[in-house]
């Protein structure tokens, strides 16, 4: 049974990509800082037949990164996948950013990835296999986002990780990719306060070249694409998902 650690997991994209790896046999290793939500979640996978477990991470902290992936390792041996999922997006005008606001962006949604990819390198290497996807944004793709300034550079950040990562872990047998998604309807969209809110994910619809905003399996599918063999000659690259929505807009 392959093993993945998903951050993130208990809500939104990260309970989809939970679920979709648990349906297709994978063991999944579930983290989040909302325990509630992600032991229900492994809780589901495992009443419907599949293995999950679920971990308490921070991912802004190295340590609780390191503890979890060991941890995981000592249980079941090296993991064959990594989905970099955990991520925050509060909206801060350019003249209330302060360097704690900023800092904390990017701990969360860049430096917390490579908080939990590096202590599974050494596994991956080992065995020469393995697949890491970061979960970016089209807000870190083309679009920029007013009051989000430090979430889109972050995001941006994303593409860049994946494509270092890439270059540096081919040779390793180690492929890892990002995926952009588009709107997609989970609790940070459906902020009113940091988000669009439900009134904007209607509008949003309206030029969607597929006239719908997307649900978190839309993502997850992709995911799993993109850890499978059907993508082994896949890497460095970020995966638009978002209806059509880039393309679509002139």
């Amino acid at each position: 049974m392959k093993n993945v650690i998903i951050t993130g997991a208990g809500i939104g994209i990260g309970r989809a990509t939970a679920k979709a790896f648990g349906a297709a046999g994978w063991r999944v290793i579930l983290t989040d800082v909302l325990e509630t939500e992600g032991a229900e979640v492994a809780a589901e996978i495992t009443a419907a037949g599949g293995a999950a477990e679920f971990h308490f991470l921070d991912v802004t902290s190295t340590e609780q990164a390191d503890a979890v992936v060991a941890a995981a390792e000592k249980a079941h041996g090296p993991l064959d996948a990594v989905i970099c999922n955990a991520g925050i997006a509060h909206k801060v005008p350019l003249d209330q950013m302060t360097d704690e606001k900023w800092d904390h962006t990017f701990e969360v949604d860049l430096k917390g990835m490579i908080r939990v990819i590096r202590p599974a390198l050494p596994g991956m290497k080992a065995k020469r296999a393995g697949a890491i996807v970061c979960v970016s944004s089209i807000m870190g793709v083309a679009y920029g986002w007013d009051e989000h300034v430090h979430y889109s550079a972050a995001k941006a950040g994303v593409v860049g990780l994946v494509r270092g990562l890439a270059v540096e872990l081919a040779r390793d047998g180690i492929r890892a990719n990002g995926i952009a998604p588009g709107y997609i309807r989970t609790a940070q969209s459906l902020s009113p306060v940091h988000s669009l809110g439900e009134p904007g994910l209607k509008a949003a619809a309206e030029f969607i070249p597929m006239g719908r905003v997307g649900q978190p399996e839309d993502i997850a599918d992709v995911i799993l694409f993109l850890v499978s063999d059907a993508a082994r000659y896949l890497t460095g690259q970020t995966i638009t998902v978002d209806g059509g929505l880039l393309v679509g807009r002139y």
